[in-house]
């Protein structure tokens, strides 16, 4: 999608730290990271949010959370725990129009959340 911060940099058009990427996702340090650990991991394909979301992509969303796995593990954080947060619309705190999960860790998380 023309404009879209995270299709530019899967495309390698915009900076990104990436520490991983295969034929269905990306994942790249967060810019503003809210914990020690903090990666965005992002479907190749644009997917405005979770609400655009069609039943063929349902493997691809499955994916995106095994890359999590992958990556909480090679970040040193799987032991010690991690949180996946996917915001939704404004209401839900997305601001970058384009489905991303992010990885938080390296520290004890805070809660309630909200």
């Amino acid at each position: 999608m023309t404009g879209c911060i995270f299709c530019k940099i899967i495309a390698g058009e915009s900076p990104g730290t990436i520490v991983f990427r295969d034929g269905q996702a990306t994942a790249f340090r967060d810019l503003l990271p809210a914990a020690p650990v903090h990666i965005l991991i992002v479907p190749n394909k644009h997917i405005d949010s979770v609400n655009a979301l069609e039943d063929e992509d349902e493997q691809l969303i499955g994916h995106l959370f095994t890359v999590a796995r992958r990556i909480a593990a090679q970040e040193g954080i799987a032991e010690g725990g991690y949180r996946l947060i996917v915001n939704t619309n404004a209401h839900g705190g997305q601001t970058i129009f384009h489905l991303h999960l992010h990885l938080l860790g390296g520290s004890r998380m805070k809660h309630p959340m909200g």
